[in-house]
């Protein structure tokens, strides 16, 4: 790539999803992501990053959460600046995990979920979860540092996970 071109540096990942019906309890999703180190980046883990939570550095961290899906656009929004993660980290991994209180859900009990990944004013990738309608988990995105900065890559890949199991285990390579 040559130095006039741009590579990936600061993404914003938001998720949206409607309320439950009345009487129903409330459906909570929430996005997670996660680094690997360069020396181990299909292992565990460095850290995760979700509601109450930001990574040690400060450049990834959650804007906005919702319980419910009770708001406004988009009701959860998570700021990536991969530009700023130091170089000991050579991958991150971005999903949605629904919470699985008080009762189990699948994307398919979900009302309207979907999900935008951007750069700036720059849309990377919209999804509605149509093709995991079964999952409680997913992935949305891979972003690998390569030499000359980081690259996205883009899939929605479903998980039937609980949340912990699935922070644990989203950033394996799976066979298809």
């Amino acid at each position: 790539m040559s130095g006039i071109n741009k590579r990936i540096r600061k993404i914003e990942m938001a998720l949206k999803w409607d309320p439950s019906p009345a009487g129903q309890a409330p459906t909570d999703l929430d996005i997670v992501a996660a680094t690997y180190l360069a020396s181990d980046p299909g292992g565990a883990p460095a850290y995760v990053v979700h509601f109450d939570s930001r990574s040690p550095d400060g450049t990834i961290y959650l804007n906005r959460d919702s319980k419910d899906g009770k708001g406004f656009g988009w009701d959860e929004v998570m700021t990536l600046e991969l530009e700023r993660l130091d170089a000991r980290y050579a991958r991150v991994v971005v999903g949605v995990v629904i919470q699985q209180h008080p009762a189990h859900r699948t994307f398919v009990s979900v009302l309207n979920p979907a999900f935008r990944i951007r750069e700036g004013y720059t849309v990377l990738e919209e999804d509605d979860f149509g093709g995991v309608l079964g999952s409680t988990a997913a992935t949305v995105a891979e972003f690998m540092r390569e030499a000359d900065g980081w690259t996205f890559h883009p899939g929605v890949q479903g998980f039937e996970d609980d949340p912990v199991t699935f922070t644990r285990v989203m950033g394996q390579v799976r066979r298809s």
